[in-house]
C-alpha cells in the first residue's frame, strides 16, 4: 500500500509532523512510515540527554521508534511502521521515498529561527529540493491537522499549473476550499493576461471536478510575503507551491522564493516538483 513518509529525529517538531502525516494518511487511505537516519551517538547525547548509549542504531533509536508506533497506532487508520537508514540525511530520506514508493513526505521545518543542530532544521529544505514526491513541511508552532483552506498561487510560468492536480486531490480528500490566487510582481498587461489565462484554465478544471474555490489577484514586490500574508488573512491551512521549474523559464519559486516559503511560513507548505 502507498504510504506517507515522515522523518523523525525525536524532536517535538518531528512528532508534530508525525501527527500531521497520520491525518493525511487517514484521509488518503495510506499507511504511515517513519524514517530515522543515523548521524552519530554524540548528536543524541548532546540533544536528547539519552544515557548508556552502547549502540544507538540498534538499541536506543529502535526503542524510541517502537514507542512512537505503540503510541500512535490507535490513531492510524491503516499500518504504521518505521525504517532506519544511515548516510546523508536528505539523500536517505529521498531514497527511501523513491524506492519505498512514498506518496507524500511530511517533515517538520525549524526554519531559520534556530535549532540548526537538530537534523530536521538543517535538512528540511534539502529534502524538499531532492524529493521524488510532494513534500509537506510544517513548523512546530502549527498544531492544526485538518485542511479546510488551501492557497494555490498561480504565476505567469506554464509549469505553475503542474501543482493543480495534487492540490485538487488534497482538497477532495479533506473537503477543503481552494483559494486560487493570481500573483504577480508587475501590472504589465502581457503578464497579467497570461496569469489570468492560466488561472481561468485552473478554475475550469475545478468546476469540472466539483471543487470549491475562490479566485483572487494580488500584485506586490515580494511574492513570498504577499502569499503568506494572504494565507494568514484567510486563515488557510496549506499553501501549495512548485519548487523548481525549467531553467529556460522565469521561475519565481526557484531557490530563494521556495526556501523562504519553507523556512518562514507559519502555515504548512506543500512543495511539488515539476514533471
Amino acid at each position: 500500500m502507498k504510504h506517507v513518509l515522515v522523518p523523525v529525529d525525536f524532536s517535538e517538531d518531528s512528532v508534530n509532523a508525525l501527527e500531521m502525516a497520520i491525518a493525511f494518511a487517514n484521509e488518503m487511505n495510506h499507511d504511515v512510515r517513519m524514517i530515522h537516519v543515523i548521524k552519530d551517538a554524540v548528536f543524541y547525547q548532546r540533544n536528547f540527554s539519552l544515557t548508556n548509549l552502547v549502540n544507538v542504531k540498534n538499541e536506543t533509536v529502535i526503542d524510541n521508534l517502537k514507542k512512537l508506533v505503540e503510541q500512535y497506532k490507535p490513531k492510524t487508520k491503516h499500518n504504521i511502521d518505521f525504517r532506519i537508514r544511515s548516510g546523508k540525511i536528505y539523500n536517505e530520506i529521498a531514497n527511501q521515498a523513491k524506492y519505498g514508493e512514498a506518496e507524500l513526505i511530511v517533515i517538520g521545518s525549524h526554519g531559520t529561527s534556530g535549532f540548526e543542530e537538530l537534523w530536521l532544521g538543517s535538512n528540511a529544505y534539502k529534502v524538499v529540493n531532492n524529493s521524488p514526491c510532494p513534500v509537506l513541511s510544517l513548523r512546530n508552532s502549527y498544531k492544526r491537522h485538518q485542511i479546510n483552506r488551501i492557497v494555490l498561487p498561480i504565476d505567469d510560468t506554464p509549469e505553475t499549473r503542474q501543482k493543480v492536480p495534487y492540490a485538487a486531490r488534497i482538497a477532495k480528500e479533506f473537503n477543503a476550499e481552494i483559494h486560487l490566487l493570481q500573483v504577480s510582481e508587475t501590472n504589465k498587461e502581457s503578464v497579467m493576461v497570461r496569469i489570468t489565462d492560466y488561472a481561468n484554465q485552473v478554475a475550469n478544471f475545478f468546476d469540472n471536478n466539483d471543487i470549491d474555490y475562490v479566485q483572487e489577484l494580488i500584485v506586490g514586490s515580494n511574492l513570498t510575503d504577499i502569499t503568506i500574508d494572504y494565507a494568514m488573512r484567510k486563515d488557510a491551512d496549506l499553501i501549495s507551491i512548485m519548487t523548481e521549474q525549467s531553467e529556460s523559464t522565469k521561475n519565481i519559486w526557484l531557490g530563494p522564493y521556495a526556501q523562504q516559503m519553507v523556512n518562514h511560513s507559519p502555515i504548512p507548505i506543500l512543495s511539488i516538483q515539476p514533471y
